[in-house]
């Protein structure tokens, strides 16, 4: 993948007003390939024609993570007994498309218990920020080469508000850094175990108390070389007090694939197909599979040119 580092497109993320990031445990009973091909290519689709969307990603977590994901710092410990097997974005235009949205989500969230043992959807109202993104590719669908993690911090017993303005001024940092391809930000609000969400039946929703209030930083590299590098670096190792004094907990989780099913209220070929029926649209070159004609017998079950 070429990339252009005097790029940056991080401007096409501008136009998701409100945004959820959620957490996603899968059923201890479920094998690990049954659950990645499900969520990807059942639950997925599923999601996607669920009306008001406008953005909606999934991140596949590896619990097989590199032990160098994320510099340990002296005070700073990881989350206790914190195992994730993926992340999701779910964004909206507006409010009222929000509305629309939850009004019909309960088809969506009575599939959950299918797979899912625990999901925990935190709240950003004003939306999340992509600082950089040099990654020329709107809509990730797959196992490519670039280096993706996510780091979620917490404050533990520091100040929120001060922890919430460190984390801002370190992803600034990261941002400015060649290194870094994308920089990606979420500052939800405060998750109230008394409010849980999503309400699907069947499937945990509550949080301990050091993972009620967390910042989660989605950042991409071109390789681990070239992610180890930077964190030794004289940049980095400056942000280290000021991390050390606001961020109480930080556990990093390696991304093993990014699926984006729908942007700017348009579902892409995953979302459409599932995504791994789209890779081998894409890999087998199928132009004939992306016509409208194909798109809009998927969608009714007739061909249009019958209709009339």
């Amino acid at each position: 993948m070429a990339i252009d580092l005097h790029a940056d497109h991080a401007a096409r993320d501008a136009a998701i007003a409100v945004n959820t990031y959620t957490t996603v445990l899968r059923r201890p009973q479920v094998p690990h390939e049954v659950f990645a091909t499900y969520w990807r290519d059942v639950h997925g689709p599923l999601c996607s024609r669920v009306p008001g969307l406008a953005w909606y990603v999934q991140y596949h977590l590896d619990r097989e993570q590199d032990a160098h994901l994320w510099p340990h710092q002296d005070g700073i410990a990881p989350f206790p007994d914190y195992v994730l097997d993926g992340g999701v974005e779910i964004g909206f235009a507006d409010t009222a498309d929000q509305a629309t949205f939850n009004a019909a989500s309960s088809i969506l969230f009575s599939d959950e218990q299918n797979m899912f043992a625990a999901t925990v959807a935190y709240a950003l109202p004003g939306g999340s920020r992509t600082l950089v993104d040099r990654i020329p590719n709107p809509n990730p669908n797959g196992d490519d080469v670039l280096d993706r993690m996510h780091v979620h911090l917490g404050p533990g017993t520091n100040d929120p508000e001060a922890f919430a303005a460190c984390v801002t001024r370190l992803a600034a940092i990261l941002a400015t850094d060649p290194a870094l391809l994308r920089v990606r930000l979420h500052l939800p609000e405060p998750y109230d175990n008394a409010d849980p969400a999503p309400p699907a039946p069947d499937v945990m929703h509550t949080v301990p108390p050091e993972r009620e209030r967390i910042a989660v930083l989605d950042l991409t590299f071109a390789t681990p070389l070239a992610r180890r590098s930077f964190f030794q670096s004289a940049r980095f190792a400056d942000t280290a007090d000021d991390q050390k004094r606001h961020i109480g907990h930080a556990t990093a989780f390696a991304v093993s694939g990014m699926y984006t099913y729908v942007r700017d209220k348009h579902l892409t070929l995953a979302g459409l197909r599932g995504s791994r029926a789209a890779q081998l649209i894409v890999r087998l070159g199928a132009v004939n599979q992306t016509t409208e004609e194909v798109r809009h017998l998927l969608f009714n079950g007739r061909l249009s040119k019958l209709e009339n």
